[in-house]
């Protein structure tokens, strides 16, 4: 009977049908969208101009993009490592003590006319450093992780106090709670370079707009991590603490932060290493580091300056990034 029962109802299963009228629209719907967005972001003409480059890679037509990588790729190399300075234009030039491995060159130097509409030449003296260029990148890449190194400072002093409040089970109040929370979410949607234009109109042109702009966006970030953490910790050893009649303080110093801890490390490893790629580009509106020299090169065409620039920049975020690794294998 009960087999009757089975075939019975097996007759009257139906299988889902996917494909109706109804995911037809809503496929169509979406598709549009989709379409009206690729259009506003100009994916269609980043599809169109990239196979024209495929084509004219083959020797089918021609294509802006091809002749705009070939015209850098032309004049990024060799890479610039020397500096070349006329003598008239060193601030208290010593004949006899020159920079290291330095040394004078005579040469014709051209200049335009304006008002002539003319070009002029004369023989001038050089100062050539062989690693000039080299060495001034050196030290403004420097300055770039010092910037990257103190936001992250900062970033932490302002994050960890918030984390705490921001958190629901060790926040003093549900409207301290919420104010924290919103506050670390302002700091998290304010992008680093809009921090930086505002601050260099406040504090000028330097490092210090851009070391507090990378602290005040990413300690948003951080305040977050933080408090989910606390938020996430295992709840017995804290109720056991606590059941011993020891204060929220004691039971978040000995329950809850050595659960975290660790975690704690890596997040502030990772915002570190993004501060220092940030900080590289936020010298492009006066906030120091490479950014600044970066920008300048680029829009004097200096595509040989340019190559070093973005090649010392590679090998400084690979070397962290080992560091890092090494440092996190000896905490975690």
């Amino acid at each position: 009977m009960s087999g009757e029962r089975v075939a019975r109802d097996w007759q009257h299963w139906e299988l889902h049908n996917a494909v109706n009228a109804r995911n037809v629209f809503i496929a169509f719907l979406v598709f549009v969208a989709l379409a009206f967005s690729a259009h506003n972001t100009e994916m269609d003409r980043a599809v169109v101009e990239t196979s024209k480059a495929v084509l004219s890679v083959a020797g089918i037509g021609e294509s802006q993009v091809l002749d705009g990588a070939i015209r850098f790729g032309s004049q990024a190399f060799p890479l610039q490592i020397s500096e070349r300075t006329p003598v008239t234009r060193v601030e208290h030039f010593d004949r006899d003590n020159l920079p290291w491995l330095a040394y004078i060159e005579v040469a014709e130097k051209r200049e335009y006319d304006p008002l002539a509409d003319t070009w002029e030449s004369s023989t001038t003296e050089f100062l050539v450093e062989p690693v000039g260029y080299l060495r001034k990148v050196a030290v403004k890449m420097w300055e770039t992780i010092e910037m990257g190194f103190w936001g992250t400072v900062i970033s932490v002093m302002i994050s960890l106090p918030l984390g705490i409040l921001a958190s629901r089970n060790y926040t003093p109040h549900r409207v301290v709670h919420g104010i924290a929370r919103a506050w670390l979410s302002f700091h998290r949607a304010m992008p680093e370079l809009i921090i930086a234009l505002f601050l260099v109109l406040m504090y000028g042109f330097g490092p210090i707009a851009g070391v507090l702009a990378l602290a005040i966006h990413t300690s948003g970030v951080l305040g977050k991590f933080f408090a989910d953490e606390i938020e996430n910790a295992p709840p017995g050893p804290q109720m056991a603490l606590a059941a011993s009649g020891a204060s929220a303080l004691k039971v978040l110093r000995y329950a809850v932060f050595p659960h975290v801890f660790p975690a704690w490390i890596a997040y502030v490893q990772y915002i570190f290493e993004r501060n220092i790629r940030t900080a590289t580009v936020l010298g492009i509106v006066g906030a120091g580091g490479i950014g600044t020299e970066l920008k300048g090169r680029w829009d004097l065409f200096d595509y040989g300056h340019v190559s070093t620039i973005l090649l010392a920049i590679f090998i400084t975020v690979v070397l962290l990034e080992m560091m890092s690794q090494k440092l996190r294998e000896r905490t975690l």
